[in-house]
């Protein structure tokens, strides 16, 4: 395992969040699974959400790792579990940091298309996504199938036009693809979005210094 996926995670809750759009379903809690390219390794995550609220969980090598975030993009922290190595270790990024993090992430203008094609069962457009910082394109598959509640880094796709299915994420210049697998409605378990008592609060610098001898 390596801290490069920590940072990928990351990346992923400042692009790979939901945001309100004119549709047939709309969810108000649940999760959505998502089937993502970290570093060339596939990867299965969760990410559950409510209005306040977001948690992607996911698993690399021996980790378990979540990502919270909340909706006023005040809060983030990464959790990471090794039970064989009875680490459990909750790095609460600080507001420095995540404003540095937002910073890094790109400006981003959508053009509409014409393809169209399913996704997972859901009925998506294509869109290209410019970002103005590089003039690189993206190309965004939406869909206007279902909602999901705004969480704090929607704006990253919230001029897209719909629920983004397929997309790219953003962490330190890298891209990752995203994959819509599935949305399931349904409350999250208690403590989904809250750091478990057992976990020992530290730093980002503290956590990078695991991940870097992982």
């Amino acid at each position: 395992m390596k801290i490069k996926l920590f940072t990928v995670a990351m990346g992923i809750v400042l692009t790979a969040t939901a945001f309100k759009a004119s549709a047939q379903k709309a969810y108000t809690e649940g999760f959505v699974t998502y089937n993502m390219d970290m570093r060339g390794q596939a990867v299965e995550a969760k990410h559950y959400f409510r209005a306040d609220s977001s948690a992607i969980a996911f698993s690399a090598g021996p980790a378990n790792i979540k990502v919270l975030s909340d909706s006023k993009q005040t809060f983030m922290a990464i959790l990471v579990d090794v039970s064989i190595a009875s680490m459990k270790k909750a790095a609460v990024m600080s507001p420095a940091e995540i404003e540095e993090a937002v910073a890094k992430m790109p400006t981003l203008t959508f053009a509409p298309g014409t393809e169209t094609k399913v996704i997972s069962g859901f009925n998506c457009k294509k869109v290209v996504a410019t970002d103005t910082k590089t003039s690189k394109t993206y190309d965004v598959w939406v869909t206007n199938d279902i909602s999901v509640p705004a969480t704090a880094f929607s704006k990253y796709y919230a001029g897209a036009g719909g629920f983004p299915v397929q997309f790219a994420s953003f962490q330190d210049g890298q891209t990752s693809q995203v994959t819509v697998k599935s949305v399931t409605e349904g409350k999250a378990a208690a403590g989904t979005f809250g750091i478990p008592g057992d976990f020992e609060r530290i730093t980002m610098d503290d956590l990078k210094s695991l991940g870097g001898g992982m």
